[in-house]
């Protein structure tokens, strides 16, 4: 059997993936496999990788049209990447409060929950790998008085 042939547009978009979550992704179910490797090959490989844009850029465009078009499930996932890349949680706010005036105040304000809601899971995140590095690292001993 030959070996499979690397796919340039795959590799490409799982790179952009990684950059914005940090490898932490699940594996898609039987039913989201064939949706999934379209994102993959065509939305990160193809369109996330297009120039013109920097990845920072593109981020704060996704995070904004899935703050218009309220979108919750996909946002809270690309609020983690936009902080991944770079966005402040402060830009973000800032996004959210912009947006109220031109794509709806009740669409900003369901922004604004996902946002707190990501903020809090991030922080919890940050507090478990702090508290699993330092159960890794042996105690300190003090060294013996001499006598």
């Amino acid at each position: 059997m030959a070996a499979k042939k690397k796919d340039p547009r795959r590799e490409r978009g799982e790179a952009i993936r990684h950059k914005l979550w940090k490898g932490k992704r699940a594996e898609p179910s039987a039913v989201m496999t064939d949706i999934m490797d379209v994102s993959v090959e065509h939305l990160f490989g193809d369109i996330w990788t297009r120039p013109g844009l920097k990845l920072r850029d593109r981020s704060m465009i996704t995070v904004t049209a899935l703050m218009v078009l309220v979108r919750p499930a996909q946002l809270k996932v690309h609020l983690k990447g936009a902080l991944n890349v770079g966005i402040s949680r402060k830009e973000i706010k800032e996004m959210a409060i912009h947006l109220a005036h031109y794509g709806g105040w009740p669409a900003s304000m369901t922004a604004m929950s996902v946002v707190e809601e990501v903020f809090k899971e991030v922080d919890a995140e940050a507090r478990a790998e702090k508290a699993a590095k330092a159960k890794k690292k042996p105690a300190k001993r003090k060294p013996a008085k001499k006598k």
